[in-house]
């Protein structure tokens, strides 16, 4: 009779083994999401510790990159200091970088700032509007909106190479940079 009961609970457990080893192939910073390709979400939001606010209206024709970030996220301080490069590299052009703040608070975020460097404006998401509307995933997250209005670029993990974003935001200034990333 007990081996019985070991055959059932065996049965009863395989989908769960199955499930878990089939997990465990997949890699988590690469989540896929549907939005390369498609027409950028439209927001007007409020920029951080300012009475400004910023709408990707206002960027028609330009080249917009969407940085999704977080105080208490670790990897967001890694890839820091290659957004400031980059966004230093283009200012007062035609590519503008706004930071989102996701989940956090105006005064962690602001601290954050002050210590890490701001080089380009960031902006408040109350209630994760716009995150939702971006299917963020989670944070560091970075898009990349042509001038036609698509995000052409999205990454769920840190930007660590400066020279590779700078080829990305190339080809979506010279109208060339495909969904997902592909230069055409």
């Amino acid at each position: 009779m007990n081996w019985k009961r070991s055959l059932v609970a065996f049965a009863a457990g395989l989908p769960f083994v199955a499930l878990l080893a089939f997990g465990m192939t997949r890699d988590p910073n690469q989540i896929p999401t549907s939005m390369p390709g498609q027409d950028a979400p439209t927001f007007t939001l409020p920029v951080l510790n300012a009475a400004d606010t910023v709408s990707l209206a206002r960027h028609a024709g330009e080249v917009v990159v969407l940085n999704f970030w977080a105080s208490w996220c670790v990897p967001c301080r890694i890839e820091h200091p290659v957004l400031l490069q980059a966004a230093s590299r283009y200012a007062d052009s035609d590519v503008h970088f706004y930071g989102v703040v996701y989940q956090d608070t105006e005064d962690n975020a602001q601290r954050w700032l002050n210590q890490l460097g701001q080089g380009y404006p960031s902006l408040l998401d109350p209630g994760s509007r716009t995150a939702v509307d971006y299917a963020l995933t989670g944070v560091p997250e970075t898009y990349i909106i042509d001038r036609q209005g698509k995000v052409v670029f999205h990454r769920a993990q840190p930007i660590t190479d400066l020279a590779e974003f700078i080829q990305l935001i190339e080809a979506a200034r010279a109208g060339t940079l495909g969904p997902g990333g592909a230069s055409s």
